[in-house]
């Protein structure tokens, strides 16, 4: 069965989750439209209302046809500070999956982030590293690529990193540099790893705001690492884990090593039917989201999880 056979394995998910800011001023960042004041009257409930549904998402992202079990690694995009991590993994409905968690702390003129929580029953951290990413002329800082290392059940190393790349306001063939930089970034630490150990197992994950061949994309497959997310679907009807004008696409990928290639179960797109609401304009299902523009909506994320499984040998 599955779940005797995930007993041996781990459960890896990827998530953008759509502007988790908490409800207090940063005087460096450029937050204040995250504020109860502010432009989307970002109160107290609203925030403790997004937690919860971010906790509910990954807890049912453990669902599988032959049981359930609580993801093991969760790469999140778009948090914003400790503070929000602290109450997602300690005072939310996740407080008694005892998930510990590391982050960047990056640049990003808004104060977006990027993290991982992971459990320590299946993964020992080692050591994290936040790498910078020099941005080209005239581009915002770039959010850092968080690295983090650790000894998963059974004794090897596995290397991780999350991403998230750099929009694409202003036209993607206008931006395409501004993720391919950061693409190259990672792909200079991932060499330096492989040159002390050539068979590392490794996954990339996040939003990289590409999909297709695009040159960021290309890069990361001509430096051994393929994308497991890249014909990932839903049950539901989802065929990416982002919707725009009624096209399904995917900004957020997974990538491993070859030697974690070796041990790929499956990788899907998370869309639990309460994850989804009608898609007025266009026809179909898109993600329940938060904001739809100034509107609050009470959703969950403008995008979907992505869910992979692993079975170690």
């Amino acid at each position: 069965m599955i779940i005797a056979l995930l007993l041996q394995g781990f459960m890896f998910v990827s998530l953008n989750v759509e502007n988790m800011f908490d409800c207090k001023h940063d005087s460096l960042k450029n937050d204040t439209e995250w504020l109860p004041d502010g432009k989307n009257r970002w109160t107290p409930n609203r925030y403790w209302r997004k937690l919860n549904h971010i906790s509910q998402e990954i807890i049912a992202c453990g669902e599988t046809d032959d049981g359930w079990q609580l993801p093991d690694l969760i790469a999140l995009c778009e948090v914003e500070n400790d503070s929000v991590m602290v109450d997602l993994t300690k005072r939310s409905l996740l407080r008694h999956a005892r998930y510990e968690y590391v982050m960047t702390h990056s640049p990003d003129p808004r104060g977006i982030d990027v993290a991982l929580l992971y459990s320590p029953f299946f993964f020992f951290f080692i050591e994290s590293h936040s790498y910078k990413v020099e941005p080209l002329k005239n581009m915002h800082p770039p959010r850092d690529i968080l690295y983090v290392k650790g000894l998963i059940v059974g004794g090897d190393t596995l290397h991780v990193f999350a991403v998230h790349a750099p929009s694409r306001t202003g036209g993607e063939r206008a931006t395409r540099n501004h993720r391919l930089v950061v693409a190259q970034r990672l792909c200079a630490v991932l060499d330096s790893i492989r040159s002390s150990s050539p068979f590392a197992k490794v996954i990339v994950s996040g939003d990289f705001n590409d999909m297709g061949e695009t040159p960021s994309l290309s890069l990361l497959h001509q430096h051994g690492l393929q994308d497991i997310s890249a014909n990932a679907q839903g049950k539901h009807g989802a065929l990416g884990t982002y919707r725009y004008q009624g096209e399904w696409g995917s900004l957020d990928h997974i990538f491993v090593s070859e030697s974690l290639m070796k041990c790929l179960h499956d990788c899907q797109v998370f869309d639990a039917p309460f994850l989804l609401e009608k898609d007025e304009k266009y026809g179909g299902m898109k993600p329940h989201r938060t904001y739809l523009g100034p509107r609050y909506i009470g959703g969950f994320s403008d995008h979907l999880p992505l869910v992979a499984r692993f079975l170690l040998k």
